[in-house]
């Protein structure tokens, strides 16, 4: 609670909303985030990043909090249906490099708009706003709020480890910046007078010509909020050795924001800095966040009045510090060793977040990188795929080829191939498998589609073996597919694939030993016929069961 004071007023101030509605956030959510979410030892509250999801929300919507508020609430409801619909396990699957730009760029724009706050002017929307203003900020520079802001940062940096165990840095600069500037009586924008007291239960009024906007602000705020927390409850399960269940934890912290617009609070967040102040101090229950919830309101309830006179330019002084936290310093400093596609998508993501939208930046990156890692599993997926047509071909070990398959790939003298897959056989290579397969089926009279390796065959593949059998058949070639798991092969009869075989190999899943031995036959060699059948068993397709497999 101690850490999350200052942090909730200043994020209250940063969004537009106001310092108690910031209290009130902190209030709702933590609390019934804590009881009802998956994340037992986390501490819930305005984050920075939702702060400036909520500061855009604020100022799309002036002078009309009860649409703000709305917003809020109905982002909740998001949260809960997202977790009833299971989808919280799908935002886990955002890749580092996407969570990385993203949050580097929240951070950045805290810096940027609270810088002009610290100087003693009014701070700024967003990046855009806050580069213009800049130069006129420099010009007409507050020496004594630059003086408190820059105590209340060097307190939050400098406080020894000892001290900022028992009184957080944040704290200790917010407590040392406001006495400062009352008792010089510094001439300082100021918080002003809040009111005190227990929050009020008020159902927002919302005109029906606005339900889109207040829907479109919602969804944003529930999809930030979702990230945001789950990133912090992996942070959490880092530190306490645990799990956290992503589908619980997005219905507590739905529920908690859903509460908290209705009471007037700000949307918030899974908080990563609280978190692990929470779980160092032994914090591993429900029972801390719900604590933590109470004390709050009882600074509500009884300190309220006190608040009125802390400085703006101290509130942007701890602010600037979280900006800088956020950042992922980490990734930057690895940018060299990282792959040139992962440092293109962490900075698309950076600076889309910080001069466009922050769900697109999200959706953008995702997108990128989806493309990026398909683009690399289809070269992988290509270049697994061999053609065997003799002993030399097979040498390699990759096909795993038994005796007797060699055996048969040697009597057929390069006139039988094997094209053999590996793995998976998915959209993504289907084009490029087409591409290798295609031009190689005219120089042998019968081809073998090997998917003995291949644990996945989807839709898009199955359909590219039916272009490969009717390409076969143009050239007056037979081609056959073997040693289909269960999946694929249901795959090849439910499109209707397997019917295209040939009816003595109509079904996918035999084995690549009968398979092969079939087609060899089927060249029609007397010397081939001959010696057909190299483990000396019975041939399967003149009605004898089949032959044991090693």
């Amino acid at each position: 609670a101690v850490v999350a004071l200052p942090l909730a007023l200043a994020f209250g101030v940063a969004s537009g909303a106001g310092p108690l509605p910031g209290l009130y956030g902190s209030i709702f959510i933590g609390f019934f985030a804590a009881l009802f979410g998956g994340t037992p030892s986390q501490i819930s509250g305005p984050t920075g990043p939702m702060t400036v999801v909520l500061a855009g929300v604020i100022s799309k919507f002036p002078g009309q909090p009860d649409l703000v508020f709305a917003a809020v609430a109905l982002a909740g409801v998001f949260q809960m249906v997202m977790g009833a619909l299971d989808i919280g396990q799908y935002i886990r699957l955002v890749s580092l490099s996407v969570t990385s730009g993203f949050m580097s760029g929240i951070g950045c724009i805290i810096l940027c708009t609270q810088s002009l706050a610290i100087l003693g002017s009014a701070p700024a929307p967003n990046c855009l706003a806050a580069f213009k203003a800049l130069p006129q900020a420099l010009q007409a520079i507050n020496s004594q709020a630059l003086a408190v802001g820059l105590l209340a940062l060097a307190c939050c940096y400098l406080t020894p480890k000892k001290i900022s165990r028992i009184v957080p840095g944040s704290l200790l600069g917010l407590i040392t910046g406001t006495l400062t500037a009352v008792y010089a009586r510094l001439d300082v924008p100021r918080l002003g007078a809040i009111p005190s007291g227990l929050p009020q239960f008020r159902l927002p009024a919302v005109p029906q010509s606005m339900y889109p906007q207040v829907i479109q602000a919602a969804l944003m705020l529930a999809a930030l909020g979702a990230i945001d927390s789950l990133l912090t409850s992996l942070v959490a399960d880092q530190l306490t050795q645990d799990y956290h269940d992503s589908d619980k934890e997005l219905v507590g912290q739905g529920l908690g924001n859903a509460i908290s617009g209705l009471f007037g609070g700000v949307a918030g967040a899974g908080a990563t800095m609280r978190t692990v102040v929470n779980i160092r101090a032994g914090g591993r229950s429900p029972i801390s966040g719900a604590v933590h919830s109470i004390v709050l309101l009882a600074v509500v309830v009884g300190l309220g009045r006190f608040a009125g006179a802390i400085p703006l330019a101290v509130l942007a002084g701890v602010l600037l510090k979280s900006g800088w936290d956020i950042i992922d310093w980490k990734y930057i400093r690895r940018a060299r060793a990282l792959s040139k596609s992962s440092v293109l998508i962490m900075a698309t993501v950076l600076l889309c977040t910080m001069f466009g939208d922050l769900i697109a930046a999200v959706a953008l990156g995702t997108v990128m990188n989806s493309l990026i890692y398909t683009k690399k599993m289809a070269a992988v997926q290509v270049e697994s795929c061999t053609i065997v047509c003799s002993e030399e071909d097979a040498a390699d070990g990759s096909c795993n080829l038994q005796l007797s398959e060699t055996k048969l790939l040697r009597q057929a003298a390069g006139r039988v191939s094997l094209f053999n897959m590996q793995t998976v056989f998915t959209f993504n290579a289907a084009n490029g498998i087409l591409r290798k397969l295609l031009p190689a089926m005219s120089y042998y009279e019968s081809n073998i589609l090997d998917l003995s390796n291949v644990e996945l065959l989807d839709d898009t593949a199955a359909l590219a073996v039916d272009d490969l059998i009717d390409h076969s058949n143009s050239l007056s070639k037979t081609l056959y597919v073997c040693g289909a798991n269960k999946q694929g092969a249901d795959m090849l009869h439910r499109l209707g694939v397997a019917a295209k075989l040939p009816a003595a190999m109509a079904d996918p899943t035999v084995h690549r030993r009968v398979c092969l031995q079939y087609a060899v036959q089927q060249l029609g060699s007397p010397e081939i016929l001959s010696t057909s059948n190299p483990d000396s068993q019975s041939n399967p397709l003149l009605g004898q069961p089949e032959p044991a497999l090693p």
